[in-house]
């Protein structure tokens, strides 16, 4: 099979196609799509290779048959009718006002009257023109036209630290919108995309006829790259990596279909050769760090949370639950779907290494600011866990701990410490992409955290106490039995009691018994 470029960072179909780049044939979905019905949105996270399928339907409408040439659309698609495209993104750049918001709708407004060959009567009311720019390219074009958008949500992302800002410029998109259901008449298709699913009523009022196809198990695989497609497109590329690092890096995106590996990732690995959090790096949002340090999560939870569809749609200006934001983002998925009770509900973890690593690091550096501290402290780790050198482990918890900002214990309830100081830990291991179990269910209770590293098991239990150890957390796990699952295995075991002071925020207690 012959080598080809790889697409990295491309959204121009015409390009990917004439240029002799790998491509993924995601055409089949594109003409079900349009089989089925008439008004589509999609939400899927950043640099999932949504602008390429928006530019494929672009095309595909535009009837611009070469460049379907040997994929699964060209024998199947009318190429003698040529439908109006109007398109927008809010993609580019920052829109940090509405007034900046209504010039950029009215120049994507100017933009589509040229590449239409159609005129406004007032070029600077956006419902007024973008209405009498729809009707009018179907008059122009004797067909009824198809409206794609892309990026919809962008410009109200980018303004979620000042939520009055977002405000008025939610307002100002739900004005442009409303237009696609007004112009029902005059539209053959319209496709909607972007990271984030804004409540129908906040964004969409009136819009309702939109078909969301986000948790379809049928467009699941729209967006990224299959087991198959690794195997039957990027077969060249595949020498010398190992493919269960690859699965266990970049794979495991669900929206309750065929799991996906997040493509841009993939792209990366082929040119660079190297494992690295290529998609996390690029632009990990900070609020989102933020909001999570702000909400004081319980990181060892969050690949553990649990939601139902509505809960999961939640998301507006100033009311975004911590499940939505993360699963809407792509730093979790879906791994489990339910239905109970006449709802469906879901399951969430984190989809692979990339994101469960490189989330904790993220934390951890805004938990404790000291950068070269902290990449000491990792390094430490790793070291004295090869070695079971618990008495070095006990000393390295009481640096940790010691780096907690002191902000972390004021105002709060006693009960919420022992989640402060169990984050703290946890991050500090996840972020080596260590195998842990947090919160491993048993029919005696619930174990605080199960490490498995070298051939061994590491079982943990945390206890908040007053100014001396206690001995409960060891206790605990040995009256609850929580090793007996892992004897069969073989592997060492050890146990690992370790108490905090609500007091002095140190660790006061650690205590380790191991079974060989």
């Amino acid at each position: 099979m012959p080598r080809h470029r790889l697409p990295i960072g491309i959204q121009t179909f015409r390009k990917i196609r004439e240029g002799d780049y790998y491509y993924v044939d995601k055409t089949g979905f594109a003409l079900r799509l349009i089989d089925e019905g008439t008004h589509y949105f999609l939400s899927r996270p950043r640099r999932f290779g949504k602008s390429l399928f928006l530019d494929t339907l672009a095309e595909l409408f535009a009837g611009n048959e070469p460049l379907f040439r040997g994929l699964e659309a060209h024998g199947r698609w009318d190429w003698g009718r040529r439908f109006p495209v109007v398109r927008f993104s809010f993609g580019g750049g920052m829109i940090q006002s509405r007034a900046e918001l209504d010039r950029r709708i009215l120049a994507l407004l100017r933009k589509n009257q040229e590449a239409l060959g159609v005129v406004c009567r007032d070029r600077e009311d956006i419902v007024g023109c973008f209405s009498e720019l729809i009707e009018a390219a179907e008059a122009a074009h004797g067909e009824r036209v198809v409206v794609l958008v892309d990026e919809y949500d962008k410009p109200i992302l980018d303004n979620l630290s000042n939520p009055e800002t977002a405000r008025e410029i939610r307002d100002g998109l739900r004005n442009l919108y409303s237009v696609i259901k007004d112009s029902d008449a005059h539209i053959r298709f319209a496709f909607l995309t972007g990271v984030s699913k804004f409540s129908k009523v906040s964004l969409f009022s009136g819009l309702n006829n939109l078909n969301d196809i986000t948790v379809d198990p049928g467009y699941s695989a729209l967006c990224g790259y299959t087991e198959a497609d690794l195997d039957e497109v990027f077969a060249p590329e595949l020498a010398g990596l190992d493919r269960e690092q690859i699965r266990a890096w970049y794979n495991g995106y669900n929206w309750t279909g065929e799991a996906v590996y997040n493509p841009f990732d993939v792209l990366l690995l082929f040119q660079k050769r190297q494992f690295r959090a290529w998609w996390f790096e690029t632009a990990t949002p900070t609020f989102l760090v933020d909001l999570l340090t702000e909400r004081q999560v319980w990181l060892p939870q969050l690949g553990q949370l649990r939601a139902d569809a509505e809960l999961l749609s939640a998301f507006d200006v100033g009311r975004i639950s911590t499940e939505a934001l993360l699963w809407q983002t792509g730093y979790l998925t879906i791994a489990e779907e339910e239905q109970r009770f006449g709802e469906y509900r879901y399951r969430l973890r984190f989809p692979n290494r990339e994101v469960y690593q490189s989330l904790s690091n993220s934390l951890l550096k805004a938990w404790t600011p000291n950068g070269q501290e902290t990449l000491g402290h990792k390094t430490r780790l790793g070291e004295l866990l090869l070695a079971n050198d618990f008495a070095g482990l006990e000393q390295l918890c009481t640096a940790f701990f010691a780096s907690i900002p002191t902000d972390w214990y004021r105002n709060n309830p006693i009960a919420n410490y022992e989640g402060y100081y169990a984050s703290v830990f946890y991050a500090y291991f996840a972020s080596l992409g260590l195998d842990l179990t947090p919160e491993e269910s048993s029919n005696a209770g619930r174990l605080d955290l199960a490490l498995r590293f070298n051939a061994q098991v590491y079982l943990f239990e945390f206890k908040v106490v007053e100014l001396a150890p206690e001995g409960r957390a060891l206790e605990q796990i040995k009256a609850r039995g929580y090793a007996e699952r892992y004897r069969a295995s073989g592997a060492p075991i050890h146990l690992i009691g370790v108490e905090f002071s609500r007091e002095r925020r140190s660790v006061v207690g650690f205590e380790v018994q191991s079974w060989e």
